[in-house]
């Protein structure tokens, strides 16, 4: 194996960034394939079974070591409870759910664990939530790499709209998630 190409480190980057349940490398991983720097095939398959695996890690650790990680968990009880709600109000579903929803998905797992789901039931779902998510995400890139590249080449040429987009997308995103986990 040759450690030197793109295509190498790129699955090694798509195992190590899906295990923590990133929607980029997924993307990234997609739009790569379609300019045939990686394999479609290999490289969703590597997403879906590295990101099953962080599932089930923070499962056990919330199952396990929860002494161990409740120190670091103390700045997010309104996530954790969001996730908890998640949990109670979607049952199963949120196994699911859970996946697309940025700054929730680790807790999600930690809090089924903490509420005594039961493990066998989580490894069941949480398969084909994994490759749903990676799908859906992957083949979406895939069938928009077009328009990806060219946003990406309207960047190059304009500079100064890369942070003014990822201040606007991050900003969303704080803004949506500090509406959700506000009280009502």
């Amino acid at each position: 194996m040759d450690f030197s190409t793109l295509e190498t480190w790129g699955y090694l980057a798509v195992a190590f960034f899906s295990f923590g349940g990133s929607f980029f490398i997924v993307a990234a991983a997609g739009v790569f394939s379609y300019m045939g720097h990686m394999d479609l095939t290999l490289a969703l398959a590597i997403a879906a079974f590295a990101n099953f695996m962080g599932d089930n890690f923070l499962f056990y650790l919330g199952r396990y070591q929860k002494k161990e990680i409740q120190p670091y968990f103390a700045k997010h009880k309104r996530k954790l409870a969001l996730a908890t709600l998640i949990m109670r109000k979607y049952g199963v579903w949120a196994i699911f759910i859970q996946k697309f929803i940025y700054g929730v998905k680790t807790l999600v797992p930690l809090s089924m664990a903490l509420a005594k789901y039961d493990f066998k039931k989580f490894i069941f779902f949480n398969i084909f939530a994994s490759i749903l998510f990676v799908l859906v995400i992957g083949l979406s890139a895939y069938y928009a790499s077009e328009s990806i590249i060219a946003f990406f080449t309207v960047i190059q040429e304009k500079p100064w709209l890369a942070p003014l987009a990822m201040v606007t997308i991050l900003g969303g995103v704080w803004l949506l998630l500090n509406k959700m986990t506000k009280k009502k």
